[in-house]
């Protein structure tokens, strides 16, 4: 991690990171779409639509829309809440898993390009 992390370094962090993945051969998210991911990749489930359209402070369409993308990438699944049929609760899948740790290791890589 650079020593002196200003909001100049951490958004060339960001920039470097970004420009190493949308360079691979994976499909480009949108904003919205990688806060969804890395909010259910992070925190503890379960992860209902109605719990992340109020944790990232959108609408449930926009989780929606967001989550119909990320399942036909195979990133997210979703499943019926056994509990309460009415809800559907998502599930981390290998392939999202594999999609983060890969943008992980870009930004580990620009963090050390910065420290250099």
């Amino acid at each position: 991690m650079p020593k002196n992390l200003t909001a100049h370094v951490g958004l060339d962090l960001w920039r470097r990171a970004l420009v190493g993945s949308v360079a691979g051969d994976g499909p480009d998210l949108t904003a919205r779409q990688m806060a969804l991911m890395l909010t259910v990749y992070l925190t503890p489930p379960p992860h209902t639509v109605r719990g992340l359209a109020t944790t990232l402070n959108v609408s449930k369409p926009a989780v929606t829309r967001a989550i119909d993308r990320l399942s036909e990438l195979d990133y997210l699944r979703r499943k019926p809440d056994e509990a309460d049929r009415r809800s559907i609760l998502l599930q981390r899948t290998i392939r999202g898993s594999v999609f983060l740790r890969d943008f992980g290791e870009q930004i580990v890589r620009a963090a050390r390009a910065v420290e250099e």
